[in-house]
């Protein structure tokens, strides 16, 4: 997989540092906060059974959720 190189102001640079765990890069982090989940955390998950499945993807939307009305108010506030 390629990489892409992006710029970010110091504030956005230290949001974004501060929500990294521990052995996260910087792509991971990004990849979390945007709803995507990485091959780590779903490897196997047809191995097991479907409540977990189903529990994973509402999860997701539930993140969806969340991000949406963040965004929402932000537009609202400007």
């Amino acid at each position: 997989m390629g990489t892409k190189t992006i710029s970010l102001d110091e504030e956005a640079y230290e949001l974004l540092s501060g929500r990294k765990q521990e052995g996260e890069s910087f792509s991971d982090v990004v990849k979390r906060l945007s709803g995507e989940r990485s091959w780590k955390e779903v490897a196997g998950i047809w191995a097991s059974d479907t409540t977990d499945l189903a529990a994973a993807i509402e999860e997701g939307r539930e993140r969806s959720r969340r991000r949406r009305d963040r965004i929402d108010e932000r537009l609202d506030r400007e």
